[in-house]
């Protein structure tokens, strides 16, 4: 797991030897991996979180985007079909914004979605007080075992983000298609529409290393002997 390299040196004229730990980004990867498939269905819990706050996002941001590409033919129907869904359009207004409403059930759902993120993993520290302990006493230094969560929860997020992310810019656009058909789809602006997408994944992935952060520093932290001493 952790590979080890000796190095000689000279202090004060006296032959010294130091060791140094090193331990490899891809197998920081591979251990950070198997950790994820050992606890699948706990892992599985916290990207699901995740999927379904960022899936509500997503949707916010692609039906925004919808909204404005009706309102960029011109035509009065639609205007007054988005009127009728609930956006709050003035009659010298060429734009549509999501709802305050909308808004704040977004902002609701991702700092439920970081308590989320948090809990569990604090739950994972303490069920892996041996195997830090384990690491710290092969040598592994605490920057070793704060990559291993950062990582893992990396790999979450990146996941759950693309997930909820792709899910929510689809029903958006389904929603938007069942209600007012193909013209939906020709006045769309699809840069927009990736950008929307690419802003909710990367919003997902940095909640779920900002939910990492903590517990993380706390397994980073634990000295040896209290890790190896807790029974488990």
């Amino acid at each position: 797991m952790v590979s080890a390299e000796t190095a000689q040196g000279s202090n004060a004229g006296k032959g010294k030897v130091s060791r140094l730990v090193v331990l490899p980004f891809r197998k920081s990867l591979e251990i950070s991996f198997k950790s994820i498939k050992a606890r699948f269905f706990r892992s599985l819990i916290t990207t699901t979180s995740l999927v379904l706050a960022i899936s509500f996002f997503s949707f916010v941001l692609v039906s925004t985007d919808a909204a404005n590409g009706l309102l960029s033919s011109g035509e009065r129907g639609y205007r007054q079909a988005l009127i009728q869904s609930g956006y709050d359009l003035a009659p010298d207004q060429d734009t549509a914004g999501s709802s305050p409403k909308q808004r704040w059930i977004a902002l609701l759902s991702l700092l439920v979605c970081v308590v989320g993120i948090v809990n569990a993993h604090l739950m994972a520290v303490t069920e892996r007080f041996r195997e830090i302990g384990t690491m710290k006493c092969l040598g592994a230094l605490d920057r070793f075992v704060l990559r291993l969560f950062v990582l893992e929860a990396g790999m979450q997020g990146l996941v759950g983000s693309l997930a909820g992310a792709l899910g929510g810019a689809f029903f958006a656009l389904l929603s938007f298609l069942l209600r007012f058909g193909s013209p939906v789809l020709t006045n769309m602006n699809w840069s927009h529409v990736f950008m929307s997408v690419g802003t909710a994944i990367a919003a997902g992935i940095l909640l779920s290393l900002a939910g990492v952060l903590y517990p993380a520093w706390i397994a980073s932290r634990m000295q040896p002997v209290e890790a190896m001493r807790v029974e488990t």
